[in-house]
């Protein structure tokens, strides 16, 4: 695990909107050119309007022009004493807009870190083969 990016993702958890649920959810992106770019959870009244924090990293780099071949890796991590990792929702778009070989960093406030490779996440994965 990169240390930057773990630092970079535990100093956005000030940034996340979480009026709700106050589970703080940060996000760090890295990409091959060593930029980092990092994303929160933003709640919403109608729950189903937010967006978790691996979702804004990656539609923050996409919106920045950088593409799938372009992430090199996505590291989680939250405010608990354990490990969290990516929803569902997050994991299908993780499957479509990452390498499947991108490892997934998925860590908790000590530090502690799971490593996982993107694949892993979603066997059976919805894909645009499957369209």
């Amino acid at each position: 695990m990169d240390k930057k990016m773990y630092e970079a993702a535990k100093q956005t958890l000030d940034r996340a909107y979480v009026k709700y649920s106050n589970f703080r959810v940060g996000a760090a992106l890295k990409l091959k050119d060593g930029r980092i770019i990092t994303g929160v959870n933003i709640e919403n009244a109608s729950y189903g309007l937010a967006n978790c924090a691996e979702r804004t990293a990656l539609f923050t780099a996409y919106a920045e022009g950088y593409k799938k071949d372009d992430i090199e890796s996505l590291l989680v991590t939250t405010e608990q004493d354990h490990i969290v990792s990516p929803c569902g929702a997050c994991r299908q778009v993780m499957n479509e807009l990452m390498p499947a070989d991108a490892n997934v960093y998925m860590t908790n406030k000590q530090g502690d870190v799971q490593t996982v490779l993107n694949k892993a996440l979603l066997p059976y994965g919805f894909s645009g083969d499957d369209l």
